[in-house]
């Protein structure tokens, strides 16, 4: 994994039109079109740069829409359905994939901002691995940004963060069959996958990609659904669920002294993951305070996501619930691939430990 400071993909500058032979695949499914202009905009700019595939799930209505705004501009196609699976972005990453008629594909979430270092960064990484992982930050950074943000700089100090942008080779996706569409974590399952295949990987922690922050409401909408995926992430999970135990036995022991230093930490362990592989051009001083604010607003909404976990049978996702954040990796294993129970059952073990899943297993029968 490569890890260098001072890159020019920090910034989005401006560099002449590079076309590329890369297809950029967005799987789509809009509500409202509030954001239209802004991603045509977008939209013009990267189909003078790459090939783009844009998979639209959006209602008929809105699906008619887009395709006169980007007739002549970009391949316009709604997802294939043939197959079954929960998670629509999924299938439309599947669908676009397949479709692509180059090598290197992006893909890439709605509010991705690729700038052309960054294209053309990818574009050389996957002439040597299987799978790419950039690093997003936000601008602008509106208060539920920076909140957010605090969560993205942990993750760069203890490893790499998640993005809503992956790159992959096509081959190597087709050879795997994809990635379940089951699942919530869906960018998790893809890495895994690969891993469980031996594919390489690259987490390049100085490829930044902009990111547009979601509105507040949706912010606010999605805390129990993040806080979801840590079910698959078992050291997460359990940090998460220590949370407000640990502060209740602080507050209870009156050691405010305990408390001052677990956020001192915490803010010294985001700092590290700001100013790793310069990160402090994309990313605030102000943010690392972001950290123990965030850390505590998960160790609620972890409780939370593993009440809906056993209680309700899982997260609410459009109009039905996804049971499972993410397979673990034996699990994804060519070896395992056929002992797997089907997408559907929902006997299949969650992927975190067994003592912890059969004590809340008793207390819910």
């Amino acid at each position: 994994m490569r890890d260098r400071p001072g890159r020019a993909e920090v910034r989005r500058a401006a560099v002449p039109p590079v076309r590329l032979p890369m297809t950029y695949v967005l799987p789509l499914r809009w509500h409202s079109d509030s954001g239209l202009a802004e991603l045509t905009d977008y939209l013009r700019w990267l189909a003078g740069r790459v090939d783009v595939l844009v998979v639209d799930g959006s209602a008929p209505d809105l699906f008619a829409r887009h395709a006169d705004a980007w007739a002549g501009l970009v391949r316009h196609l709604p997802p294939d359905t043939t197959g079954s699976g929960l998670n629509g972005k999924v299938l439309g990453v599947r669908t676009g994939v397949r479709a692509a008629e180059h090598e290197h594909v992006v893909i890439a979430d709605d509010d991705v901002r690729y700038d052309q270092a960054g294209l053309t960064a990818v574009h050389l990484l996957l002439d040597e691995v299987d799978l790419v992982r950039p690093q997003n930050y936000f601008d602008p950074l509106p208060w539920h940004a920076w909140w957010d943000t605090g969560r993205t700089l942990l993750n760069r100090a203890l490893g790499a963060d998640y993005p809503g942008t992956l790159a992959v080779r096509r081959s190597a996706f087709l050879a795997i069959g994809g990635y379940d569409p089951d699942v919530l974590f869906e960018n998790l399952e893809l890495i895994r996958t690969m891993r469980a295949y031996d594919r390489t990987e690259a987490a390049p922690s100085w490829l930044y990609v902009r990111r547009l922050p979601p509105d507040a409401a949706h912010f606010r909408g999605q805390r129990v659904r993040q806080a979801y995926d840590d079910l698959a992430q078992p050291a997460r999970l359990l940090t998460a669920l220590a949370v407000l135990p640990a502060l209740a036995a602080a507050v209870a022991a009156r050691r405010p002294a305990l408390v001052l230093g677990a956020t001192a930490g915490t803010v010294a362990l985001a700092e590290m993951g700001r100013r790793r592989a310069g990160g402090a051009a994309v990313f605030p001083a102000a943010t690392a305070l972001a950290a123990p604010v965030w850390l505590l607003e998960r160790g609620v909404c972890g409780w939370l996501a593993v009440a809906q976990r056993f209680l309700l049978g899982g997260v609410r996702y459009g109009d039905g619930r996804i049971r499972r954040a993410a397979h673990p990796i034996r699990a994804l294993r060519p070896d395992q691939a056929a002992r797997r129970p089907g997408p559907h059952d929902s006997s299949r073990s969650p992927g975190w430990p067994r003592a912890v899943a059969t004590v809340f297993g008793r207390f819910r029968g």
